[in-house]
């Protein structure tokens, strides 16, 4: 296997590292205001994610960081051609990032009430804009000769992506409410275990249609994968019924793996195709770097990938405890997680 190839499968791997980490911390701030009925419960479901967020977005920076070094053109043409969709995911990000740290600094509800607002876009913009736009990735976008985009923002718009989106947005939300069930008690678990039965069927609607435009546009395996994540899903709505919390989200979280080895798998050989003319597409081969460069970043990530993997999976056995309302100290923000 070329060294092209490989790092296309290790980016795709760094991408589904990151939509099944940061997907229930998207799921969880987007039912913020849903799940939680007082200060106290929203405290509650923000300390379930608060030691382990901004770590899941490191994976988002690998990812990054793997493109631009790798794919270079790719890297180019996407920031280029998603230049406005990717900002308002960046801002997104920032707002929600301040808004966990921020809600708890003054004792006034109005101010922890805006916060919690900013918390719900600022995850559910993103869950809904990275579907968005894979499924522009995916579908291909109009690229000269010399790969520059050439159309706007509302080209993005196209009903498969918008279709990605909610696909997106309805699996992280059900993840979300499947990890709540898992990391709660009492009330809170009992209104999660509830609304993941709903928000499943949503995500098994949405994700179907798309997953099924997706297999038919490529066929091939995106047949297999797709079935896959379709199975996953139903199952993961099975287990939140029968209140199996563990397997529940072990489901959910191999859907997610599975949606994006479909999507991966319906693009390669090329990282961006272009609409306009196939022969202007950016492939594996004549986007990548020199080989002296992958080589170079092959023996990084050997190195220190397991020193990543250790420290996080440790975070997540330090953190592993159920959290609830009797978890929660007078006063705001984060401390009770951190503890």
């Amino acid at each position: 296997m070329a060294l092209t190839d490989i790092w296309f499968l290790l980016i795709a791997v760094l991408w589904t590292g990151y939509f099944v980490l940061e997907g229930f911390d998207f799921g969880v701030g987007t039912l913020l205001r849903v799940l939680g009925h007082d200060d106290t419960d929203r405290r509650v479901l923000i300390n379930t994610i608060g030691p382990v967020w901004d770590g899941n977005e490191v994976w988002l920076l690998v990812a990054g960081g793997a493109t631009f070094a790798a794919f270079p053109l790719w890297y180019a043409s996407l920031f280029s051609g998603f230049y406005l969709a990717l900002l308002l995911v960046l801002v997104a990000l920032i707002l929600r990032g301040v808004a966990f740290e921020f809600r708890g600094k003054i004792d006034s509800p109005r101010w922890r009430n805006t916060w919690d607002w900013i918390i719900v876009f600022g995850s559910a913009a993103p869950a809904l804009l990275w579907g968005v736009a894979f499924g522009n990735i995916v579908h291909g976008v109009p690229l000269d000769a010399q790969h520059h985009f050439t159309g706007t923002f509302f080209t993005l718009l196209n009903p498969y992506a918008l279709l990605g989106g909610l696909a997106t947005l309805s699996l992280f939300t059900f993840h979300g409410a499947v990890f709540l069930a898992l990391k709660t008690t009492d009330a809170i678990r009992d209104r999660a275990r509830t609304l993941s039965r709903a928000l499943g069927g949503a995500a098994i609607v949405f994700g179907g249609v798309f997953l099924a435009y997706t297999a038919i546009e490529h066929g091939g395996w995106t047949w297999l994968t797709s079935l896959v994540a379709a199975l996953l899903l139903a199952a993961g709505v099975l287990f939140a019924a029968g209140e199996r919390d563990g397997y529940a989200f072990a489901s959910t979280a191999g859907a997610i793996i599975a949606v994006t080895f479909t999507l991966f798998w319906s693009l390669y050989p090329n990282v961006l195709p272009s609409t306009t003319d196939p022969a202007f597409s950016l492939t594996t081969t004549n986007a990548s770097s020199t080989p002296y460069t992958l080589q170079i970043m092959t023996w990084v990530a050997v190195a220190f990938t397991p020193i990543v993997l250790t420290y996080q999976t440790w975070t997540y056995w330090v953190f592993r405890k159920r959290i609830s309302r009797t978890s929660i100290p007078a006063g705001g923000g984060l401390p009770a997680a951190r503890r």
